[in-house]
């Protein structure tokens, strides 16, 4: 299992704007591999002494933390997703204007070693 994690803030303002457009980037994302897109908006987080999640995305006062993930079966089909998604003709298709700063996104890509359900 292959794990692309993103830690982002949105305005409040524009939750349905981005709920908007992580379904249609998770529809792509499953078309393409995923077995699993996850979007999650604060509710409940709290300011760290040292660091948290705020601080780390320079969210601001009007901004929510979105926490989310991808779940690949691997990470050769999150590569290959990568690359069809860059070339599919939809990508042309998304707005010019994001619903969040995408400067202040923190994101990665993890091999998964431990899972429970």
């Amino acid at each position: 299992m292959h794990v692309m994690g993103a830690v982002l803030a949105v305005p409040e303002g524009k939750k349905a704007d981005y709920l908007e457009m992580a379904r249609w980037m998770g529809d792509m994302f499953r078309e393409f591999g995923a077995i699993e897109v996850a979007e999650n908006w604060e509710e409940d987080v709290k300011d760290g002494e040292q660091t948290d999640f705020r601080r780390a995305v320079k969210a601001e006062d009007d901004e929510k933390i979105v926490f989310s993930w991808i779940v690949w079966p691997d990470k050769a089909t999150h590569d290959a997703a990568h690359e069809k998604m860059i070339q599919d003709p939809r990508m042309q298709e998304m707005p010019s204007e994001m619903p969040f700063d995408g400067g202040r996104m923190i994101f990665g890509s993890f091999e998964n070693i431990f899972h429970s359900r």
